[in-house]
């Protein structure tokens, strides 16, 4: 059943708000098949046969029904795979505007240049490790990635509503994601799978800390600020370059829901923050966040007492202060969420002159990860869906030719390079387009799973005001005991590590709980038809076959 809500909100009135609108009154009304002829029905599919009365008696339906064929395969092939992370989320749109002149003096990015200067944006908000068809607010990370449309092509910020991340090094973020999903034989969640990944990695405590405390939970999307995580590289217009680290602040105010309260509309209004998105859009109610730098030069950068690269770690305001750059709204709501949500694609590796890459191992891997899920996903094309197609009037001038959905070919242009032809060019600067960086050393494997864990963890631990802690440790408590002694033990020993009266929290929490009642108290109809039922059994100890012979592995 749909959530109950306010029958004027725009949620509600979208439909007639539709019916009433300039694309309606545009339109000549007349339904048509795909390939534009005009369609006499939706409701009786062609036949063969006689028809007796009332009574419809036909035969089968004829294959000439281009009508009914048009209408059900299309039906057949309207789902794509879901994103393999962030799966659920709501979108929008707005513009981005520069409010001081401190971006410009970091970084050459055109749009930052002036004060003022307003650029178009698209914006989409998820939860991490669900379906698409799960609870707003459950327990997870939320995404928080932004498109900005500028003149020198696209730029999108994958960014979290945290700081940190569970891992600093890209290999192990499979194996993570897979205990964040369902367990493979019962397609269940599983708290064994999740607890002995988290404490056989002690690097993830920090990120699991923040995730269970009262920020693991947002009261929607308008309420929770977005970091870009990672550490960037700027450069300015004068060659000089520096680390950076976004921060998009909500100008809403932070507001958490309670576990009890998150929990109750998981049931009662699973899609609760893209409810409250789009009604306040729609309201007129234009959320807005701020968007502020810090940075780290390359001299600070040797000699920082943290890895300055490590995604698990903060950069202490004390020592690198916020620097106010500018602001975005979101005033649009999507028209159609499939076309303009479903499809919009970010990738980390969609940068402009002015903004890099840093050393980050785990922006590294997403650098080549993104793009890759989207080919899989959307296809080898996907830059030329709209939503994510470039403003910029020659985007798409290169030698990509073919693919499936290609929409835009060459124009007769040639399609290879270098060529004589007045083919597009590289762009001839006396600068360098990307800035230079020394490396010298060996190519190897270094395992960082034991590079400083606990500390920055303990410094948020010790943050918390006491009420804080024991939302934090009930949480963690309430999780982890659905995960076998062995794993409790070893994740306790792990926040204890983090301070001892985490951990014993976390475990004294553990031990006052009652065993878990999973019965539920309702009613079972006798059956229908009386019948005697024989004992059922079990498996076979032999090894079945099917009928060509393959053995089941049982």
């Amino acid at each position: 059943m749909p959530a109950p809500s306010d029958p004027t909100d725009p949620v509600s009135t979208q439909l007639s708000s539709f019916a009433s609108s300039d694309d309606v009154a545009r339109s000549d009304g007349v339904l048509r098949a795909s390939n534009g002829a005009p369609v006499d029905t939706l409701t009786a599919s062609m036949t063969a046969g006689k028809h007796n009365g009332s009574k419809n008696i036909s035969g089968p339906i004829v294959l000439q029904d281009f009508t009914l064929l048009d209408h059900m395969a299309h039906f057949d092939h309207e789902r794509i795979p879901e994103r393999v992370v962030h799966a659920k989320g709501a979108g929008a749109f707005g513009y981005f505007e520069v409010t001081t002149d401190f971006g410009a003096s970091v970084c050459k990015a055109d749009f930052l240049q002036k004060v003022g200067t307003k650029t178009p944006v698209a914006v989409r908000f998820s939860t991490v490790g669900g379906e698409s068809g799960s609870a707003d607010t459950a327990r997870d990370p939320r995404g928080f990635s932004i498109k900005f449309y500028t003149q020198e092509g696209n730029w999108d910020l994958v960014a979290n509503n945290t700081p940190i991340f569970f891992m600093r090094d890209p290999f192990m973020f499979p194996s993570f994601i897979h205990t964040q999903k369902r367990n493979p034989a019962t397609h269940l969640k599983d708290p064994n799978m999740f607890w002995d990944w988290i404490s056989l990695r002690p690097e993830s405590v920090h990120q699991v800390s923040v995730l269970f405390s009262d920020r693991g939970t947002p009261n929607g999307y308008r309420h929770m600020n977005g970091y870009g995580s990672h550490t960037f590289k700027n450069v300015n217009a004068q060659g000089e370059p520096c680390y950076v680290k976004y921060h998009f602040k909500t100008d809403q105010g932070i507001s958490n829901l309670p576990a009890d309260v998150a929990g109750k509309l998981a049931g009662d209004d699973p899609d609760y923050a893209t409810r409250d998105l789009y009604n306040a859009i729609g309201k007129g109610e234009y959320p807005s966040w701020t968007m502020y730098l810090q940075v780290m030069t390359y001299e600070q950068a040797v000699e920082v007492e943290f890895h300055p690269f490590d995604v698990t770690k903060i950069w202490p305001h004390s020592e690198f202060p916020l620097h106010e750059v500018g602001r975005f709204v979101l005033n649009r709501n999507p028209k159609d969420y499939f076309t303009e949500v479903e499809q919009l694609a970010f990738s980390p590796s969609h940068m402009v002159p002015g903004v890099e890459p840093s050393p980050d191992k785990m922006l590294q891997a997403r650098l080549f990860s993104y793009p890759d899920a989207h080919r899989h996903r959307l296809g080898p094309n996907y830059l030329q869906i709209p939503v994510n197609r470039p403003i910029v009037e020659t985007a798409l001038n290169d030698y990509h030719r073919d693919g499936f959905m290609q929409t835009v070919g060459g124009n007769g242009a040639p399609n290879y390079f270098p060529n004589s032809y007045q083919g597009p060019q590289p762009q001839e600067s006396k600068a360098p387009t990307w800035h230079r960086d020394s490396i010298s050393g060996q190519v190897e494997r270094i395992d960082t799973g034991d590079e400083d864990n606990y500390s920055q963890c303990r410094a948020f631990f010790r943050m918390l005001s006491p009420e804080e802690q024991g939302r934090l440790t009930d949480n963690i408590a309430g999780h982890l005991s659905g995960a076998q002694s062995f794993i409790r033990k070893r994740a306790i020993e792990m926040f204890s590590l983090v301070d001892p009266e985490y951990g014993q929290a976390v475990e004294s929490k553990i031990e006052a709980m009652s065993p878990p009642d999973d019965t539920l108290d309702v009613h079972v109809a006798e059956l229908n038809p009386p019948r005697d039922i024989p004992p059922a059994e079990g498996p076979s100890n032999t090894r079945p076959c099917c009928p060509y012979g393959y053995i089941a592995r049982l």
